[in-house]
């Protein structure tokens, strides 16, 4: 980084350092507050858990399917946050000796996704104490991030803002104004979604910054890997929406036939598939962002990569 380089958007930068400050939480004093789950009410509202379409279950059973719904939806978080803090520290380098907002905007991020990661491990142990035994999130989160950290910086960046995005418009239009979900699983989400408005901006900037210096064989390369990691973000929730139909299948009290349980994995994979991919590429902002970056040719290409998963 030519130390001579100014940024043009250093405001915005120092916007993201005042709003990082101004927002700051600790774990215990202000999310968890000496509170345990409530296995009387829901984790997950019904339009990111999809639970109408869950027809043979009843009132209850569709309650533990949100429940176990909102206990993997914490721990994909705890997962992707994994390789997000990595690459904020790698790109952070290009700052060092250069717009020091933009530089302590990035710290301040990373600090804060650091901060994720232990509450969605606390959470974790919270849940897995109130539920009974049996859940299974076997994905090991350091062999993912080194998977997606091989992937070029642009398909990085880009799957980051997607993830941010939605983070935003899952609190903000569901989370939020549920009244009829677990008040300390409410509080996560509002406590992580303050992070995340002033992360989604910086995910914009950075993404934008190095995409400016790219060849277009190089944006090129970086439209297939962003293509990769999301097709592998999609193994990861085959395989967890298959995990997940087992564990309520062994804890609903009742038995459950081969294609109830086939219906299961299907309803699940639906809602995963919506929560983590599809609410995040047909966010207005992300469209538009992506627009601005790529070509039509491009465009279409992750278009018919999405449409292949439905």
């Amino acid at each position: 980084m030519n130390a001579h380089v100014k940024f043009p958007n250093t405001e915005q930068y120092q916007r993201a350092v005042g709003a990082s400050k101004t927002v700051r939480w600790d774990i215990e004093a202000d999310v968890i507050r000496g509170r345990t789950f409530d296995l009387s009410k829901k984790f997950l509202p019904d339009g990111l858990s999809m639970i109408d379409a869950f027809a043979s279950l009843s009132p209850a059973e569709k309650r533990l399917v949100s429940q176990i719904q909102g206990r993997t939806y914490a721990c994909i978080f705890g997962l992707v946050e994994r390789f997000i803090t990595a690459k904020l520290l790698e790109i952070g380098r290009d700052h060092w000796l250069g717009d020091q907002n933009a530089l302590e905007a990035l710290v301040r991020f990373s600090e804060e996704e650091l901060k994720h990661q232990a509450l969605f491990r606390r959470i974790e142990a919270m849940i897995g104490a109130k539920m009974p035994a049996g859940y299974v999130f076997d994905v090991d989160a350091d062999q993912v991030a080194a998977a997606v950290l091989s992937k070029s910086t642009w398909s990085v960046l880009l799957l980051t803002l997607h993830i941010e995005l939605f983070v935003q418009n899952h609190y903000r239009e569901s989370i939020g104004p549920d009244e009829s979900l677990s008040d300390l699983f409410k509080d996560v989400f509002l406590f992580h979604w303050k992070d995340e408005c002033q992360h989604v901006v910086l995910d914009e900037l950075e993404l934008t910054r190095h995409d400016a210096a790219l060849a277009d064989q190089d944006r090129d390369r970086g439209v297939d890997d962003f293509i990769a990691l999301v097709c592998a973000v999609d193994g990861i929730l085959q395989a967890q929406a298959n995990a997940d139909a087992g564990y309520f299948t062994t804890i609903c009290g009742r038995p459950i036939g081969t294609a109830e349980r086939a219906d299961l994995v299907a309803q699940l994979l639906k809602a995963y598939r919506w929560q983590y991919i599809f609410s995040g590429a047909s966010h207005p902002r992300f469209q538009a962002v992506l627009t601005d970056l790529i070509d039509g040719e491009q465009f279409e290409r992750i278009g018919n990569a999405l449409s292949a998963l439905c």
